[in-house]
């Protein structure tokens, strides 16, 4: 993933869906901020369309949960903790939230039952073949999808940067779950506004000027 054929950027957008930034389902969705969840809806809007703009692609994946896609374990956990089903295929739950919506000829993948896009068909398939070496991740949840796509993709090779304002952790702080990408994966952490930063590949950073050193105390002392 670090060779010249991969220096290719996409902005990564993780179930911005309605059950899970608006509406009843998403009012019940148990910890974190609620109110995060418009700011990070908006945030996200801008950052596709600075993405855009700059000719970075864009990737949607999607959730649906159908029971028909859950594994025994998945079944036993909703039906132990009475847990309602979201995003069911074909629900309005499942759409992505307004005004949130892919461009002709931008990619949507599909998870079904399951948290990381790198188990939907085709994903991964589709970054190689792209020469994507570089991944900006904006969405939900951090702590959740975004977080299980993330490792996986840096255990494969994979750059990975987060829009730290573009999401918002279910069940831990976000301080705390960014802190831990940051250390585990390498992972930039940034503002979407920074865009000349998040649309850029990593590894071109090494070819950027580096400001002046200043002198240090014993390079004065020779000079």
């Amino acid at each position: 993933m670090t060779s010249a054929a991969h220096r290719g950027t996409a902005l990564v957008v993780v179930d911005v869906q309605n059950d899970f930034c608006t509406g009843p389902l998403a009012a019940s969705r148990g910890p974190g901020d609620r109110a995060a969840l418009s700011t990070v809806l908006a945030n996200t809007v801008r950052a596709v369309a600075a993405a855009r703009t700059h000719g970075t692609e864009v990737v949607f994946v999607r959730f649906v949960g159908d029971p028909a896609h859950q594994g025994p374990a998945w079944r036993r956990r909703d039906e132990r903790r009475g847990r309602p089903t979201r995003c069911l295929e074909g629900s309005w739950g499942a759409e992505f939230a307004a005004p949130l919506e892919p461009a002709p000829g931008e990619r949507v993948f599909t998870k079904r039952a399951c948290f990381d896009a790198f188990l939907s068909a085709g994903f991964e398939r589709y970054l190689v073949g792209r020469g994507t070496g570089h991944l900006a991740f904006a969405g939900l949840f951090t702590d959740v999808c975004v977080d299980s796509t993330a490792r996986t993709a840096f255990q494969k090779g994979f750059h990975i940067t987060v829009l730290g304002d573009c999401t918002t952790a279910l069940h831990t702080p976000d301080e705390q779950i960014l802190g831990f990408m940051r250390r585990l994966y390498g992972a930039r952490v940034t503002p979407h506004e920074r865009t000349a930063v998040w649309t850029r590949h990593p590894g071109e950073e090494e070819a950027w000027p580096q400001p002046p050193q200043k002198p240090t105390a014993s390079r004065r002392a020779s000079d």
